[in-house]
């Protein structure tokens, strides 16, 4: 399918955008191109979107050319913060389709709700923008698919999904020790993550639509409803409209290291889960609060346990989130700050079948992973986290997500059909509906 009759094809024109008069040719020269410097808009700043974008501009050559933001507040602080911090005035808009008409952008960063990824970087990737996108890479798992796709169809874009640990040093030496054979055969990798705010937010009622806030546009395919604060800035993500609770917002990340540490890079084929809502008082939320997932593999499995509205890790690690890799020679800890590797004894031999090691250069890697963004642009690389990657985590949370929703004790997915072959119900949900004039992109 040419590119023209693609485009007239996508969500678009539904949306009321101009296509032909106002998306720019991906053969467009920019500013990248002229002058190795690189314009990039940030779409959703008020938190992660906001660090990102900041750690873009950071490096040499990286000019902030467009802000966007339902909430006019939100917009204005972080306008003040760029002019004060790194002495650029960019464009302001509260429609992210109008960043997509500035031509002289080269990149774009997605910082939004969940619900928002899809679309948005489908729509950037058709505008000629390269696009890093925070995690997880989508709400749902159609959403996922048709973001692989839309990567290999635009495949002159970079697509950087913000799973961030890959680019880290103490993750990176993590692999290392496994491929160098420290741990031994891999037997099991624990998962856990446990924080306050997995519990969901306190229960308040429903309000106006406070002033300055486009809360039509903030909802976008989601469905209609009315304005909450416990439903709306970093508490959407207890909602399944918007996001996947602490299963998936911590998931993606630390399921990421344990699929790279086994050897993985696709969805799981089996999936055994339990999700409940624990918490001692009523909270508001949709998404559970404490899960136990096992994904069984051939010669190993993963476990994944959450726990929301506490704060502490199982012992003997005492570490609120983080990863135990169990092998026959030694379990290697690892979480964003240390790593550290427990060898086994060998009872015959009297000695550690491993060596006592500990590394402790962690270091917030957000910086890194943009820094691989930027070089990969520049040099037309694979980027260390593309849209595949970004599946195979998601899929590890959404997976278990439907099984918990659903009361599906057992999923079976099988991933060549895009869908679960013991479960009508869970199959329902692999695809969501968009409200209209929003249409689900088609490639």
């Amino acid at each position: 399918m040419d590119r023209r009759k693609f485009i007239q094809k996508s969500a678009f024109a539904s949306a009321g955008f101009s296509i032909t008069s106002r998306i720019p040719d991906l053969k467009q020269t920019t500013t990248l191109q002229t002058t190795n410097t690189l314009k990039v808009a940030l779409i959703g700043c008020r938190n992660m979107g906001f660090g990102v974008l900041q750690h873009h501009l950071s490096n040499p050559g990286v000019i902030c050319a467009a802000l966007c933001d339902v909430d006019d507040t939100v917009l204005n602080e972080r306008a003040a913060e760029v002019l004060k911090k790194f002495n650029q005035t960019p464009k302001l808009y509260k429609d992210f389709r109008k960043v997509l008409e500035q031509k002289d952008i080269d990149a774009v960063i997605v910082g939004t709700p969940d619900h928002w990824h899809c679309l948005i970087t489908v729509y950037a990737l058709q505008a000629g923008k390269h696009v890093y996108v925070e995690k997880p890479m989508a709400n749902t798992i159609e959403e996922c698919n048709i973001m692989v796709k839309a990567g290999k169809y635009y495949n002159k874009q970079v697509v950087q999904i913000g799973q961030q640990q890959r680019s880290g040093p103490i993750f990176q030496k993590t692999i290392e020790l496994l491929r160098n054979g420290t741990a031994g055969k891999l037997r099991k990798i624990n998962i856990w993550a446990n924080f306050e705010y997995g519990a969901g937010s306190q229960i308040v009622p429903d309000e106006p639509v406070p002033p300055g806030i486009d809360f039509d546009m903030w909802l976008g395919p989601a469905p209609s409803r009315s304005f909450n604060r416990s439903r709306f800035h970093g508490n959407w993500r207890h909602f399944w409209d918007y996001g996947g609770g602490l299963v998936s917002d911590w998931g993606v990340h630390l399921l990421d290291i344990g699929l790279w540490a086994g050897g993985l890079d696709a969805p799981p084929a089996k999936a055994l889960v339990y999700g409940a809502n624990t918490f001692h008082e009523a909270r508001s939320r949709e998404t559970f609060d404490s899960m136990s997932v096992i994904y069984p593999y051939k010669d190993f499995m993963i476990h994944y346990d959450v726990t929301g509205g506490v704060q502490r890790g199982p012992a003997p690690w005492d570490m609120p989130y983080g990863l135990a890799i169990i092998g026959d020679y030694a379990t290697i800890t690892v979480d964003r700050n240390k790593m550290k590797v427990y060898p086994e004894w060998d009872g015959q031999a009297k000695k550690a079948r491993a060596a006592d090691y500990s590394f402790n250069e962690g270091q917030e890697s957000h910086g890194d992973h943009v820094k691989n963004f930027l070089a990969s642009i520049r040099e037309d690389a694979k980027p260390a986290c593309p849209p595949e990657t970004g599946r195979a985590a998601a899929l590890h949370v959404h997976i278990p997500n439907i099984a918990a929703r659903t009361g599906e004790p057992v999923l079976m997915w099988d991933d060549a059909n895009n869908r679960f072959t013991n479960s009508e119900a869970a199959n329902k949900l692999i695809k969501p509906v968009y409200r209209e004039p929003w249409t689900l992109p088609k490639i």
